[in-house]
């Protein structure tokens, strides 16, 4: 089953500064080939479950080696069976809806005024 994971592992008792252990789990999920997409809370990962799954068992095995005592991960994900849905899909189609629509100007006769050669209750005028 395909999913879309957004993953933030956050190493407890290493200080302030996470950087390091944020590059280290990014070499990780590199290394595995998936999708993925670093952004400021966290990385997206995109594949079959399994996989994804073991990539994030392999960030925190790849953390706790740089001497992280605790971890505190989140994760939320999405499937679905419907259709196949990439990260871009998603992003695309909220994008697309911020489009502003088009502007379509009435006819000038619903304007409040009746065509030329027609009376107001839709006579044509003698």
């Amino acid at each position: 089953m395909k999913v879309i994971l957004n993953l933030c592992i956050v190493p407890l008792g290493v200080g302030v500064s996470l950087s390091r252990y944020v590059a280290a789990c990014e070499k990780v999920l590199a290394e595995t080939g998936l999708k993925t997409a670093l952004h400021a809370n966290g990385t997206n990962i995109e594949g079959e479950w399994d996989e994804v799954f073991a990539a994030v068992k392999r960030c925190h095995e790849a953390v706790h080696e740089m001497g992280a005592p605790r971890i505190a991960t989140t994760i939320t994900l999405g499937t679905r069976t419907d259709r196949p849905q990439s990260m871009e899909d998603k992003v695309t189609s909220v994008q697309n809806k911020m489009k502003p629509a088009a502007v379509i100007q009435p006819p000038p006769h619903t304007l409040g005024r009746p065509p030329a050669g027609q009376a107001h209750n839709n006579v044509p005028s003698t």
